[in-house]
């Protein structure tokens, strides 16, 4: 059974289907317990007041160290999106064609994420997203929820 190992965030721990779960480290953990929690976080600098994402110990911005973590409204937009036809392996087989898209939140931080229940010929640039969370079951039985996107119905 592989157990998640603390790898700067990268993958270390897999589903009992086979898909990659991320790994949390010191600067990540709390945006992943909070997604958990169903809550997207994100950080901003206290010292430049500018938002970021992924987590680090430094502003990207102003390399300042006074960061604090802000829970996201999880509206967004599509910035650009990618339909695959052909999974790049065998763990992700089971769940394709899928969508992976970048998405611009609303609160001026951008991340890449699965475009979920949602028809995939309507996905396009500019269209409005939620944040949904995915519930993934680790090889030891814990979930785990990760972030991912849905489109917003359309209203006239």
């Amino acid at each position: 059974m592989t157990q998640p190992t603390e790898t700067s965030g990268l993958v270390d721990g897999h589903t009992r289907d086979g898909r990659p779960l991320p790994a949390p480290d010191a600067d990540s953990r709390p945006y992943w317990e909070a997604a958990d929690r169903g809550v997207f976080m994100f950080q901003r600098c206290r010292a430049c007041s500018r938002p970021q994402f992924y987590a680090r110990a430094l502003c990207r911005h102003c390399h300042a160290t006074d960061l604090a973590w802000e829970p996201a409204s999880g509206g967004g937009s599509i910035a650009s999106f990618t339909r695959v036809s052909r999974a790049p392996s065998q763990a992700f087989a089971q769940g394709g064609p899928y969508v992976i898209a970048l998405v611009d939140l609303d609160e001026g931080v951008r991340f890449l994420c699965n475009v979920i229940d949602s028809p995939h010929d309507e996905v396009r640039i500019g269209a409005r997203v939620q944040v949904v969370f995915e519930a993934r079951v680790a090889a030891d039985g814990q979930v785990h929820k990760l972030p991912q996107v849905k489109l917003r119905a359309v209203t006239c």
